[in-house]
């Protein structure tokens, strides 16, 4: 461990760390804030919740030292808005004591207001690829004085496809300036990257890859089907002590929505819901509030998951079990932040113990699993969720052994031949000869031999 002042931080920066209660350098701090320092191009590689987002701005914000000019001489990309707020936020509180001018921008705000805050002059610009891409193709803004490009959480942005805007940023800022890429993990996507615009960079590698931070306890429990996790979830925040603040991730909108109006039938009051589909104001202020504690719960699906920093998260809920197991260390990130203790707990259905497991071998680690509580309904599992796990479950050992086939393979289809015959049309009865046609049984019917009186 060492102390700001150890790392030759400037007066300025030391007052606002100490205003913000931070004193003592976590190690990716310590190794990445002299490098940067010194110019040099950075990859850092460290688990979420250690600092990496102060590593970077510190070393940046002393190298920018005061307001300058015009265009902006830093732009930090981000993969989502929430990031936006929280990075921008960040600065905020960083360059207390100096007047070093930002803009935070993302979609769903007027271009035209964002490019005239921004050609009224600034330093760094905090944003995602997309919306700086159109501010400068739209808007005219100006690029060509960045000194520093910083990719944040880059393997998120690589998951959500932004290699294409990305590349074409780098198209337009100049060649010859400082490139940093902060993630936390460093898949080939994110190495193919960083090969695009970094020459010869320091890699910084704190800690292995998919790693959980080590102040967050991990616990599991086996729970047959939905409706028994939803009275689990209630059994827990009956303890609004131990569960004062905490997020609840699940894998889909639908399911987000679907818990939140639960919980709110049940009487929770104090609780916010954020997803995709949720208008940018509802996500920001669901978010601000979560963030100042004036909410207790938040319902969300993966786009909390990656660099939100929320301090005094008691607990993450792990609703379902992430596929990708990457998620699972960025969700249980969310708590046991900036050296405090935090608890995780993850519900597995059936279907969802194999992720359970293949997430234990990335984690390096045994999940412990608790007993359900004794006061917890266990509800039967209805016909329709429980062929679904069973799908599922076959889905999972057809991928560990393609010769299996279990209760749900796929059956071959066999074509019914059908004789496409014309069908005759019923000749009209005129009760003249003894013809007749054909009924629908096939009997032949005979016509009457009476022939309908003619009226006189």
């Amino acid at each position: 461990m060492k102390s700001f002042e150890d790392l030759k931080i400037t007066r300025q920066y030391l007052n606002a760390l100490q205003d913000l209660g931070f004193d003592q350098a976590t190690p990716i701090q310590v190794k990445a804030i002299p490098a940067i320092r010194s110019g040099q191009h950075v990859i850092g590689i460290a688990q979420t919740g250690t600092g990496k987002t102060a590593a970077y701005l510190i070393p940046v914000l002393q190298r920018l030292s005061y307001a300058k000019g015009i265009p902006a001489r830093c732009v930090i990309l981000v993969p989502t808005k929430e990031l936006v707020v929280q990075v921008t936020h960040q600065v905020q509180e960083l360059t207390t004591y100096t007047d070093i001018r930002y803009e935070g921008i993302y979609g769903g705000v007027g271009r035209k207001s964002q490019a005239k805050a921004i050609n009224e002059g600034t330093d760094i610009i905090i944003t995602t690829p997309k919306r700086v891409l159109e501010l400068y193709e739209k808007e005219n803004i100006k690029l060509n004085k960045v000194e520093v490009l910083i990719l944040d959480e880059a393997d998120r942005m690589m998951d959500m496809g932004f290699m294409g805007q990305i590349n074409a940023i780098l198209e337009v800022v100049p060649v010859k300036k400082q490139n940093l890429l902060f993630s936390a993990t460093f898949s080939p996507k994110v190495e193919e990257l960083s090969w695009n615009f970094m020459d010869f960079p320091l890699k910084i590698e704190i800690t292995p890859e998919a790693t959980p931070v080590e102040t967050v306890e991990q616990f599991r429990y086996n729970v047959p089907n939905f409706q028994t996790k939803i009275n689990l979830l209630r059994h827990l925040l009956i303890d609004e002590v131990a569960f004062h603040r905490l997020i609840v991730f699940v894998k889909t909108k639908k399911s987000a929505n679907k818990i939140f109006e639960l919980l709110k039938k049940g009487g929770e009051d104090n609780i916010r819901l954020i997803h995709s589909n949720k208008g940018q104001n509802t996500r920001i202020n669901a978010f601000k509030d979560f963030k100042e504690g004036k909410i207790r719960i938040l319902v969300s699906t993966d786009v909390m998951a990656r660099g939100i920093d929320i301090k005094d998260v008691s607990h993450v809920i792990n609703f379902d079990v992430p596929t990708l197991y990457e998620d699972y260390v960025h969700r249980i990130g969310r708590t046991g932040r900036a050296f405090r203790t935090g608890a995780a707990l993850t519900f597995v259905s059936k279907s969802e113990r194999y992720h359970i497991k293949k997430i234990e071998e990335k984690i390096r680690m045994f999940i412990p699993l608790c007993d359900l509580p004794p006061e917890i309904e266990i509800t039967d599992t209805p016909f329709q969720e429980n062929q679904d796990m069973e799908r599922e479950i076959d889905k999972q050992k057809h991928k560990e052994n393609p010769d299996y086939k279990g209760a749900f393979h796929e059956k071959k289809s066999y074509k019914v031949k059908i004789n496409n015959k014309k069908s005759k049309r019923k000749p009209k009865y005129t009760g003249k000869s003894n013809s007749g046609y054909m009924s629908k049984g096939g009997a032949k019917k005979k016509s009457s031999k009476k022939g309908r009186h003619k009226k006189k």
